[in-house]
């Protein structure tokens, strides 16, 4: 499975972005994506996944209510929708999937990952 993960930019606090992960190879509608973010100087960490079938879905506390994740009619794609961003926020984002799990929050335990894509939120 190769991922690309896409729609990163420069925004204003509050304002909304909409990340996208699409995948080619495998049959993607089988694996359970996860949202990690890495800011400068910090380690990766879990933002949020959602299963194959897209009926589970989890968020890390920092994103809860903001955050939402949807996989695209086509399954190849997994869209995650930030609200209200924080300068917090700031980071490159990156995708990553593993096949038939429920969401994982651990980096190791992820097979695949993306490129990472720039999200910077000013103040």
């Amino acid at each position: 499975v190769q991922l690309q993960a896409s729609g990163g930019g420069l925004v204003q606090a509050g304002d909304s972005l909409r990340l996208s992960c699409t995948a080619s190879g495998r049959t993607f509608s089988s694996y359970t994506i996860g949202w990690f973010r890495q800011a400068p100087g910090k380690e990766r960490e879990f933002v949020g996944g959602i299963t194959w079938s897209g009926g589970s879905k989890y968020y890390a506390d920092s994103v809860k209510g903001r955050f939402t994740l949807s996989r695209g009619d086509a399954k190849n794609t997994v869209y995650l929708q930030m609200n209200s961003l924080k300068p917090e926020d700031t980071a490159v984002y990156y995708c990553a999937a593993k096949p038939y799990t429920m969401v994982i929050t651990t980096v190791r335990e992820y097979d695949y990952w993306g490129q990472g894509t720039q999200v910077t939120v000013s103040s």
